[in-house]
């Protein structure tokens, strides 16, 4: 037996904590304990039943993991090694890391950084892992530091934490904008230049303004894409990876075909391992880990669904780590 988080929807939806038999997991190749898991945004849905994340039932919360393998049968893991993972579908089809067990595929698995424990890189997260992405993508369509300020759109948000501290500290000015002025003070800790209040991109607005940002990481859709692409740079970049205020975009192709400006599209669930390598050794080498703590909240697996309710509420800032390991 081990402890798990069990989202149920037999006689109506159910989310608790408890005792699940072994013999209950999932096929996979690699069989894991997890040591700590964390707390993204999708979590947050499928715990508190607020949007139909959940494909299958019952099922165990929890699309990220970290910790150490148990036992294998795929060639590129054996007993004792140290794994991350994030995404590929687990906490939505396949049963999930919010577990102190957990059986996965070794091919969604990426070796532990060296840099990183399992709680830091929990405290890193798909959100963390997507805010490298996003910067990445911006890198890869030529944006530079010194080329005008970047805007972060849900700057308190675990993604946007992390967009900031690594954008800062690669050399960008960096704009956060949040509804969240009392977090001001937090965002400047993380290295962002100026704050932003997201009611100025929030309603809607001219398809075509005044050229500000050389790029931009959005985690909101909607009009504050919207507002984002309209006044980005000639050659500018954005990237966009959520739909907090919504999944529409209601703009023009104007910003594409007079100002030249990419929208990239940013996917961390189903990414190809070499993309994801790729993102993880770019955290270890930029992220700086004290810097990374100050967005930390640890809470054991019984607090995780009080917590995810935090987390829909948006009284969470940063990061929230859940620790299984005793």
């Amino acid at each position: 037996m081990f402890k798990a988080l069990l989202l149920e929807n037999t006689a109506g939806f159910k989310a608790s904590v408890t005792q699940v038999d072994e013999a209950c997991l999932p096929p996979g190749d690699v069989t894991v304990a997890v040591a700590y898991s964390t707390l993204n945004f999708k979590d947050g849905l499928a715990i508190t039943n607020k949007s139909p994340v959940v494909r299958q039932w019952p099922m165990v919360a929890g699309i990220d993991g970290a910790g150490t393998v148990l036992e294998s049968s795929h060639p590129d893991w054996h007993a004792g090694d140290t794994f991350v993972h994030n995404g590929w579908g687990v906490g939505e089809t396949h049963w999930g890391c919010l577990a102190e067990k957990a059986r996965l595929k070794g091919d969604w698995l990426v070796k532990l950084p060296r840099a990183f424990t399992a709680r830091q890189a929990m405290a890193i997260g798909t959100a963390g892992y997507t805010a490298m992405l996003c910067v990445l993508a911006l890198e890869d369509h030529g944006v530079k530091p010194g080329e005008g300020e970047v805007l972060v759109t849900g700057a308190t948000g675990g993604v946007g934490s992390v967009a900031i501290a690594l954008l800062t500290g690669l050399g960008y000015t960096v704009v956060a904008a949040t509804g969240k002025a009392s977090e001001a003070s937090y965002l400047k800790t993380l290295g962002a230049s100026s704050i932003l209040d997201r009611a100025a991109l929030s309603a809607p607005g001219k398809p075509f303004q005044k050229e500000r940002w050389a790029g931009v990481v959005d985690a909101v859709g909607s009009h504050t894409l919207a507002n984002a692409l309209a006044q980005t740079r000639y050659g500018g970049v954005v990237a966009a990876f959520g739909l907090a205020q919504g999944m529409d975009l209601p703009t023009t192709v104007m910003p594409f075909i007079l100002r030249g400006v990419t929208l990239v599209g940013v996917d961390s669930v189903m990414a190809p391992l070499v993309k994801r390598q790729r993102a993880w050794d770019r955290l270890a080498r930029d992220l700086d880990p004290a810097l990374l703590e100050t967005m930390v909240q640890e809470v054991p697996l019984e607090a995780a669904i009080a917590s995810a309710q935090a987390l829909m509420d948006g009284k969470v800032r940063g990061r929230v780590v859940v620790r299984l390991a005793a």
